[in-house]
């Protein structure tokens, strides 16, 4: 037997189902709630030496107007290695800027999206147990 939600939801009408339990027997209400969501992942945060060296980098690219080149020069001058320790080049400057635009990206196009939650028919089923 199906119940409508729109049943489901008027009290007044809960009298026209009448659940009988017998002996052996259980009455039960089922039905499906389907949701998804992309919080359910941990989102690690750039550290406070990352997210200076990011800055750093940013700057140094769009106010000064410098290459990665020229970047990874000065950077390398300065004694700043990257996160793994070692010296910096024209690509690994590149990388934290295009890595640190797309962690932006996704968080703002897959983590903050917002999906619908669907709710099935109220179905009642009776158990019988021996």
């Amino acid at each position: 037997m199906w119940i409508s939600h729109a049943t489901w939801r008027n009290p007044s009408q809960w009298s026209n189902f009448v659940c009988n339990s017998f002996s052996g027997t259980t009455t039960f209400v089922t039905f499906t709630l389907t949701f998804q969501t992309n919080e359910l992942t941990h989102q690690q945060k750039y550290s406070k030496r990352q997210y200076m060296v990011y800055e750093l980098i940013r700057l140094l690219h769009e106010q000064d107007g410098l290459g990665y080149r020229r970047i990874s020069y000065k950077l390398n001058s300065w004694g700043i290695k990257t996160q793994r320790g070692k010296s910096w080049s024209n690509g690994s400057v590149h990388s934290v800027l295009k890595r640190k635009f797309q962690r932006d990206s996704r968080y703002l196009n897959q983590r903050s999206t917002i999906y619908p939650d669907q709710l099935s028919l109220f179905k009642l089923e009776t158990i019988t147990f021996d």
